[in-house]
């Protein structure tokens, strides 16, 4: 278990590191940038780039509609059913295939018009100067571009490009594909508009459209794709039911055209009540089919008995002959009429029971009223039947479910036996009536047969005719009375509000999205990859993680320099970096004071690798003593790469080798420089042997002749990761700075400097943090240099030093508060 000081030194570590990562991410805000920018022009060019997709809609409802004319004295019973499950299956309907079939196969929607944009080819259904007439029996390019280019006013040319020696075909009648050969490269022909074209893999006409302008030079494109795939995509219409109002239908459709998507939709409403329509009227409809073709018969006979009746009369008077037996004419005829009436009503009960019994389509059936049947029950039934059989055949487009048939075959075979049932009685009091008329009918031809024989034969042939015509005139009654209910039948489907384009609808493409998703993506994608390269790269980012590495203290904070050349503080006394370097030479006084260095005092600037700023921190620290009127002296110990020398605008001819080799005197290797009492000795040639040189008696002699003439001796040294010559020149420094550069000291670097205080190789060292940039505050100034160069190094140099490193404040606000006591 973690105690509470175990839990708190946790918590500390990770707000150094996050602390760390923000400072990581502030070095890479170009990295943002760029990625931002990069990300919203990939999503403004893909906005721009996308085709326009809009939403349209129209409304209709769902109402029975009761007949006028379909009243209780009406003799054709028609019973048409009720609307309580119209609303949710019409909704099915409007998604079924077989109507999207008709629909589309009615619009000839296969067929694309088209036309080449900046960026893609744009649907311009309802905006060509022409329409195709298609040859449906005929093949037809499939999944082709045909360009159309206007030559003339009434001439254009016809292209299409073959990839290869075969090309798709498809016949919209059969719904079939094939392939077929052609030429492969470019098909070229000039055409007449009102021309047939009749091609191989084509076979349509251009009716052009009079009403639109001169398009001569504008170019269009036609596409042919399967009749399947585009039904399929169009039976994506949205169909929903309104929650407040149950027979409120809203039809919604999507698509890049508008006048294409308000042709279907209406389009799809119009086959919807004509299908309703026909299926409320399919009753009538096969009543009326049925009449006619019984009139059809009766015609032929009447016309016969006609034709017999004038050759039996020719030559004879007719009127002496037909004197006696007109009241047993009468007689006679009405009771064949009835007798007729009886067998029709047999015969349709015969027919019927046969078509239930071997039939599995009942649709259409007609009415038994048309036969003298006005059973109620018989006629309510059949209508049932019917309405069922017609409502099965569709149902396999609409639904997968089987048991939904199972249930309608049930129905049906339950109205079946029922129907049945009622065709055994029905008959057999039939026939028991046709039996009564059958012996009153032989009573009175048993009067007739005592008249003469001429007026027998008059009478026999007149009665036919009459007996007939009764029956026609009654049928032609019932057609009409069939046709005038069928007239005045009204769809329950009916238009709310019809599709149309009135502006708007635009659904997508969603731009805003677009640019969010590029947003986040212009965040996260440099965000991930500072996150990897922060946990990948292992170098010093801040203090806090010099404090986890080494115990060693920090003396002093150092910014980034804001002049061309090293000279910093002399160029700038004021700014916040000479600031930096003043609380160092404090710090460096209270050192010397605390170990007791009386004289010349000598300072050893070393650093991990190059690079890290070791020069330009001995050249400024030098610089403050020197301007504190302290006779001072850089000393360029780094032989092997010399360059102490640059920005004090002197040669780098003679220097501490020729010393050391005997060539040259003190006198003649100091240099003075243009900074009061501050002198350079620069390292001079380069020699082939660095190290044997600075542990020679010389070099003890050199260092005792400097400080007998200056007061602080500044030395420059090699980086001790690299070479081991500071090594060999710590002895001789009473302090060493250890240079430690953000983002560019690597952390493996600090536990070298450690092995090396273990090994005592270096005493007496505290720790530059150079080239420090607080990104988080970076701008504001003179306050950003102020306070994190002077105030953070006085903290962190004067305080830690003179406390030492067991006393020193623990938070950072303890710091603050210690360096406000001390003034």
């Amino acid at each position: 278990m973690l105690d509470t000081k175990d839990f708190t030194l946790f918590e500390n570590q990770i707000k150094f590191d996050l602390k760390g990562f923000i400072i990581k991410l502030a070095g890479y805000w170009k990295w943002f940038t760029v990625s931002w920018i990069v990300a919203f022009l990939i999503a403004y060019n893909v906005n721009i780039r996308k085709e326009k997709i809009y939403e349209l809609d129209t409304t209709i409802a769902v109402k029975e509609e009761s007949n006028p004319f379909f009243t209780s004295n009406t003799s054709l019973v028609f019973n048409w059913g009720g609307t309580s499950d119209q609303v949710q299956s019409l909704a099915s309907t409007i998604k079924s295939r077989s109507h999207n079939e008709v629909v589309v196969d009615k619009l000839d929607f296969y067929l694309d018009y088209l036309k080449k944009g900046k960026y893609y080819m744009r649907d311009v259904y309802g905006e060509v100067p022409f329409k195709v007439e298609i040859d449906k029996s005929k093949p037809q390019l499939l999944r082709t571009l045909i360009s159309i280019k206007f030559i003339s006013e009434n001439t254009f040319e016809l292209s299409a490009f073959f990839e290869d020696e075969q090309a798709e075909i498809f016949i919209y009648n059969t719904n079939s594909s094939s392939k077929k050969g052609v030429n492969s490269g470019t098909f070229t022909k000039q055409f007449n508009f009102n021309q047939e074209i009749n091609l191989p893999f084509l076979n349509i006409r251009l009716l052009k459209d009079a009403f639109l302008g001169n398009y001569v030079g504008q170019e269009y494109y036609i596409k042919f794709n399967k009749f399947d795939d585009v039904v399929t995509r169009y039976r994506g219409i949205k169909s929903s039911i309104d929650k407040n109002a149950q027979s409120i239908i809203k039809l919604t459709l999507e698509g890049t055209n508008k006048n294409r998507l308000v042709v279907y939709l209406n389009e799809t409403v119009k086959t919807i009540i004509k299908a309703q329509l026909d299926r409320k009227n399919q009753f009538a409809t096969n009543t009326i089919a049925f009449i006619d073709s019984t009139l059809l018969a009766m015609e032929d006979k009447l016309k016969d008995n006609e034709n017999e009746l004038k050759n039996f009369t020719k030559n004879k008077n007719y009127y002496q002959i037909n004197t006696g037996g007109s009241q047993i004419s009468a007689k006679i005829l009405a009771y064949e009429v009835e007798k007729d009436g009886i067998n029709r009503k047999i015969t349709y009960y015969n027919s019927l029971k046969n078509y239930l019994v071997n039939s599995v389509d009942f649709s259409k059936l007609p009415a038994p009223s048309v036969a003298g049947v006005d059973d109620p029950n018989i006629a309510q039934n059949i209508s049932k039947i019917i309405d069922l059989s017609t409502e099965r055949a569709q149902k396999p487009y609409l639904v997968k479910n089987k048991k939904m048939f199972k249930d309608f075959d049930v129905q049906m075979e339950a109205l079946k036996s029922v129907l049945l049932e009622n065709i055994k009685s029905a008959k057999a009091s039939l026939e028991y009536d046709l039996s009564v008329v059958n012996s009153k009918l032989g009573q009175a031809e048993a009067e007739m047969s005592q008249l003469p024989a001429d007026e027998q034969e008059i009478l026999k042939i007149s009665r036919k005719y009459d007996l007939n015509n009764t029956i026609f005139t009654s049928f032609l009654s019932k057609r009409n009375e069939a046709n005038i209910v069928k007239a005045a039948n009204l769809a329950d489907v009916h238009f709310i509000d019809p599709a149309k384009d009135i502006g708007g609808g635009q659904i997508g493409p969603n731009t805003k999205v677009n640019y969010v998703l590029a947003f986040f993506l212009g965040l996260f994608i440099p965000l991930i990859a500072v996150f990897i390269i922060f946990f990948l790269e292992n170098t010093i980012l801040n203090a806090e993680d010099i404090s986890k590495l080494t115990t060693i203290p920090i003396i002093g904070i150092i910014g980034m320099k804001q002049t061309k050349s090293n000279l910093a503080v002399f160029e700038k006394q004021k700014s916040s970096l000479s600031e930096s370097f003043r609380a160092i030479r404090s710090s460096l006084q209270f050192m010397y004071k605390k170990q007791k260095v009386e004289g010349s005092k000598t300072l050893m600037l070393t650093s991990s690798i190059s690079g890290e700023g070791k020069t330009f921190c001995s050249i400024n620290i030098a610089t403050v003593f020197a301007l504190s009127e302290k006779k001072t002296i850089i000393v360029g110990l780094d032989l092997r790469k010399p360059k102490i020398f640059d920005d004090f605008k002197i040669k780098n001819d003679v220097g501490v080798v020729n010393h050391l080799i005997g060539q040259k005197t003190l006198d003649e290797v100091i240099q003075n420089t243009h900074i009061p009492c501050l002198d350079v000795i620069t390292s001079g040639p380069v020699p082939p042997n660095p190290s044997e040189l600075l542990i020679g008696e010389t070099m003890d002699q050199f260092m005792s002749e400097l400080r007998n003439r200056y007061d602080y001796i500044i030395l420059d040294t090699p980086p001790v990761g690299l070479v081991a010559d500071a090594i060999e020149l710590a002895p001789y420094a009473d302090v060493t700075l250890y240079v430690i550069r953000q983002n560019y000291t690597k952390k493996e670097m600090v536990n070298l400097l450690n092995n090396r205080i273990q090994r005592e190789e270096l005493k007496n060292v505290s720790i530059v943090f150079n080239g420090f940039e607080n990104r988080a505050k970076y701008g504001t100034g003179y306050g950003y240099g102020y306070g994190y160069g002077y105030g953070y190094s006085y903290i962190y140099g004067n305080y830690s030093n003179a406390y030492g490193e067991d006393e020193r404040p623990k938070t950072f606000l303890q710091k603050i508060k210690r360096a406000i006591r001390k003034g």
